[in-house]
């Protein structure tokens, strides 16, 4: 066993900014992966959302992001990481992140969907999430407090006599102590056939979390980005939202244009499943917008697009729906402090109140760069907690390959942009069939807490459509827990 003061999971953009605030309180970082790869932050196109522009408020802000969020945003926390937003942009200039700038030297901030203002920073136009994480690996591989752990996959949480979670074990049994553990793991979208996600990103945080008796929140929430690049890739690339927002449109086989480009993302991305199952297709046609202007302005859809031997200079992209971001999780307060004792959560696999049923375009960096500063000045001056031995534990089996492509093209047909009672009743019965035959990995306990939560919520709202309950009902989040000894299929249950 290998002991530490604070422990995180996870080296993308939350877990990495996190550590750095943390100094000079040592911790541990790991990473199942070399640090840059398996990681959904260094894929973010758009960049960043901060109300820095003249003109612009963080109220402002705040108000969109709980329009956008469908009646269940938390607006003390929206109002919180509307606030502290432009600092933390601050902060990651300071670490040396190259945002892109107007000709006299401000930050030029671009206007996505649902925004009412442009005031989303970003990098060469759509290397935002890459440069903010090479900032961010170069400023954590040089700080004396930070231990860094390559190729190390957390499976289960460690908990001492008490129920305190006192580390994490790893592949081969190899455990991690620790007084604070925090989970950085990233998100769900592994679970689909297709997303714009790594596939290694299968809700292992939450589900390791839900594990150990951690109050999950708004699990049924998946936002599908309405343009990944329909190019039969795994994991399908993206096209960046700021494409529309520059005046690209979204049109049919036919040219016709079928739906408003700057609607939130939940209902572009419905009109496009729509159009697609109509037979008509579905393209971004950016050809008038940026043109000749694709290669230096938007370099990495370019490249993907050229890739796969389409020039988007002169044809439309073809595009689809994509499991993108996963807006339930591990429940939080507003210092990312979660049900369990010795337990937190950030970024992507924690549930603040931040998102609702519909993530404003871009808050995803900021929420997790909002919460990883507020975890650090929790943390960063605290004494360590004593912590006892761990209590006896075993990890959960891994899914092979052939029943892990199962349960993605499970949930793709059955949990995607529109879904219905019978559909999630069978991917239910499926993913119970798998746990019988392959053990309770924690991927199959993700896409249980997933499905049976939109199962319950019997109204469409956000990013979750119920063809057989189409309207609204009254607003209110969804809190599930995990129960038994390990889990049981049937275990989850609202509260």
């Amino acid at each position: 066993m290998k002991s530490a003061s604070i422990l995180i999971v996870g080296a993308g953009l939350a877990g990495l900014f996190l550590a750095l605030k943390l100094a000079p309180r040592r911790c541990v970082v790991l990473s199942q992966a070399p640090l840059g790869q398996a990681s959904s932050s260094a894929w973010a196109q758009g960049g960043l959302a901060a109300a820095l522009a003249p003109g612009d408020d963080p109220k402002l802000h705040a108000d969109d992001t709980v329009a956008a969020g469908a009646g269940l945003v938390d607006p003390a926390v929206a109002s919180l990481i509307a606030r502290e937003g432009p600092d933390r942009v601050r902060d990651l200039i300071s670490l040396g992140v190259p945002f892109d700038r107007t000709p006299d030297g401000a930050l030029a901030q671009s206007l996505e969907a649902a925004h009412s203002r442009p005031r989303v920073v970003r990098v060469s136009g759509d290397l935002a999430g890459k440069a903010i994480m090479d900032a961010l690996i170069a400023a954590a591989r040089a700080a004396p407090h930070i231990e860094i752990v390559e190729r190390k996959r957390a499976r289960a949480l460690l908990r001492d006599a008490n129920g305190r979670v006192c580390g994490v074990l790893c592949d081969n049994e190899e455990a991690f102590l620790a007084s604070d553990v925090i989970l950085a793991t990233g998100g769900a979208g592994g679970l689909y056939a297709v997303t714009t996600n790594p596939t290694e990103a299968q809700g292992q945080g939450f589900a390791m979390a839900a594990r150990v008796g951690a109050l999950i929140a708004d699990p049924e929430f998946v936002q599908f980005h309405p343009t990944a690049i329909d190019i039969g890739r795994d994991p399908a690339p993206l096209a960046t939202e700021a494409l529309r927002g520059e005046g690209a449109h979204v049109i049919n086989g036919k040219g016709e244009a079928f739906v408003a480009d700057l609607a939130p993302r939940d209902v572009v991305a419905r009109a496009i499943h729509l159009e697609r199952q109509a037979g008509r297709g579905a393209f971004l046609d950016a050809r008038e917008a940026v043109g000749s202007k694709f290669p230096a302005h938007f370099p990495t859809v370019f490249a993907a697009c050229m890739s796969a031997g389409l020039d988007p200079r002169e044809a439309p992209i073809p595009i689809a729906p994509a499991a993108h971001y996963h807006m339930g999780g591990v429940a939080t307060d507003i210092w990312g402090r979660t049900s369990v004792e010795g337990l937190w959560a950030v970024g992507e696999c924690a549930s603040t109140g931040a998102h609702g049923a519909n993530r404003l375009a871009s808050n995803s960096l900021l929420e997790a760069v909002v919460f990883a500063h507020r975890i650090a000045a929790r943390l960063r001056d605290d004494a360590a907690e004593h912590a006892l031995a761990p209590g006896p534990a075993t990890a959960p089996p891994t899914l092979a390959d052939e029943p892990r492509a199962d349960l993605r093209r499970i949930m793709e047909a059955h949990a995607n942009v529109v879904r219905d009672g019978a559909g999630l009743e069978r991917a239910l019965a499926d993913v119970h069939a798998l746990g019988e035959s392959h053990g309770q990995a924690n991927a199959l306990v993700a896409a249980h807490l997933i499905l049976s939560a939109a199962l319950a919520r019997t109204e469409s709202r956000g990013a979750h459509y119920r063809s057989d309950y189409p309207d609204v009902a009254t607003p209110q989040r969804t809190f599930v827990t995990w129960r038994g000894v390990s889990g049981t299929p049937n275990a989850a249950a609202a509260s």
